[in-house]
C-alpha cells in the first residue's frame, strides 16, 4: 500500500511542475486550510438563508467538529508528511502529521451538511470539495491514503450529525427540505 501510495502521490505532485495547475491548488489549500472556506460559507449562508439559519448553523458546527476530529486522529496516528526526493511540497503546512487529511475531512463534511440544505449545494460543494482534496496531492503535503481516510472522517461526522443540523420542528418532526 505504501508503494502505491508513493507513486500516486509523485503522479500528482508532477502536475505541480505546471504553474497554472500549481497556483490553483496552492489557492484551495490555502483556502481550506483549517476548513476556513467551508465555515465562513456556512455562515454566509447561515445569513443569508434566514428559514434555514439554524440549520445551516448546525451544518457549519458539523463540519468544525470533523475538523476538529481528523487533527484528535493525526495527533494520535502521527504519520509523518510525505517527502519526495525530487520536487518540494509547494505549500508550508500547519503540522507535520499527516494521517487524516484535515483539508479532506472538512471539504467532505461540508459537500454532505451543505448538500442536504440546499440544491446548489448539492451541485456546488462536492465538485468543490473534491478540488480541496485534489490539491492536498498536487501540493505534495498528503499521501492519497491521508485524503481518502480524511474524507471519509469528513462524510461520516457529518452524515451522523445530518438530523440534528436539520434540527427538530414544532411537534417533533425533522425539518424537511424542499427543493428550491
Amino acid at each position: 500500500m505504501r508503494d502505491l501510495d508513493q507513486r500516486l502521490l509523485s503522479a500528482m505532485r508532477d502536475c505541480g511542475t505546471n504553474p497554472r495547475v500549481a497556483a490553483a491548488a496552492r489557492a484551495l489549500s490555502w483556502s481550506g486550510e483549517h476548513g476556513a472556506l467551508w465555515l465562513a460559507g456556512g455562515l454566509v449562508a447561515a445569513a443569508a438563508d434566514r428559514d434555514r439559519r439554524g440549520s445551516w448553523l448546525r451544518g457549519t458546527a458539523l463540519v468544525g467538529a470533523a475538523h476538529l476530529t481528523s487533527m484528535a486522529v493525526k495527533r494520535v496516528v502521527r504519520r509523518p508528511r510525505p517527502q519526495l526526493p525530487a520536487l518540494e511540497p509547494l505549500v508550508r503546512t500547519a503540522g507535520r502529521h499527516s494521517f487524516p487529511s484535515s483539508h479532506a475531512t472538512s471539504a467532505a463534511a461540508a459537500a454532505v451538511a451543505f448538500g442536504a440544505l440546499r440544491p446548489a449545494g448539492r451541485h456546488l460543494v462536492p465538485p468543490l470539495a473534491a478540488a480541496v482534496c485534489v490539491s492536498r496531492l498536487v501540493v505534495g503535503v498528503h499521501y492519497p491514503s491521508d485524503v481518502a481516510a480524511g474524507a471519509l472522517l469528513g462524510s461520516l461526522t457529518a452524515a451522523l450529525g445530518a438530523a440534528w443540523m436539520r434540527g427538530p420542528q414544532p411537534g417533533g418532526r425533522e425539518e424537511r427540505f424542499p427543493d428550491g
